[in-house]
């Protein structure tokens, strides 16, 4: 019998031992899940700054568009297959004329959305008051669902999406989430000449 007793006293052991990695499994997951979402959520409608390296990537305009020696005309040559953003004025400028869309005199406040998106029609209220607020400003707003081809050549992933544009009709800031006004606002201050 007491070999019986000890053998069942290992099995428990190393049942408890099994139970208790993966319960500190379970736990590190949890927290890692959590961590993601709380930056996600912290980052959501924040305006971003275009990396300097994806300017000028993937741009389909010939590359006498951009200024000699601006980032446009240097940057390396983006990977084959991947999306790229347009950054050049040429580019962002023609993609606002085949959307029947002028650009702003002073900026221009594109942003994409999406039929069935409840922040979208919050991004809409306020970039619509925003570029009421700041003369030559314009908002033009992209039902992205109906134009794919445009969504994967800028990067967006998610709606709403806001590009904040300057005079040049470039890319100067962009916030993935509703923004907030001030931040808009803020934006609108750098990209104006």
């Amino acid at each position: 019998m007491s070999r019986l007793d000890g053998g069942g006293k290992e099995v428990r052991r190393v049942g408890v031992a099994v139970l208790m990695t993966g319960l500190l499994l379970l736990c590190a997951a949890v927290t890692l899940t959590l961590a993601a979402g709380v930056a996600l959520r912290l980052r959501d409608g924040q305006m971003r700054t275009l990396r300097p390296e994806r300017v000028g990537q993937g741009s389909s305009a010939p590359a006498t568009s951009a200024p000699a020696g601006s980032a446009s005309a240097t940057s390396a040559p983006a990977r084959h297959g991947a999306a790229q953003p347009f950054a050049g004025a040429g580019d962002l400028r023609a993609v606002l004329a085949g959307l029947g869309h002028a650009p702003g005199s002073r900026a221009t406040l594109l942003q994409f959305s999406s039929a069935f998106c409840a922040p979208c029609r919050a991004t809409r209220r306020i970039l619509q008051e925003v570029s009421g607020m700041v003369e030559g400003v314009a908002h033009v707003e992209v039902d992205a669902e109906q134009h794919l081809d445009l969504v994967r050549r800028l990067r967006i992933w998610k709606t709403p999406t806001t590009l904040v544009l300057d005079a040049e009709v470039r890319e100067v800031k962009r916030a993935n989430g509703q923004p907030r006004k001030a931040d808009v606002l803020a934006a609108i201050g750098q990209a104006l000449p």
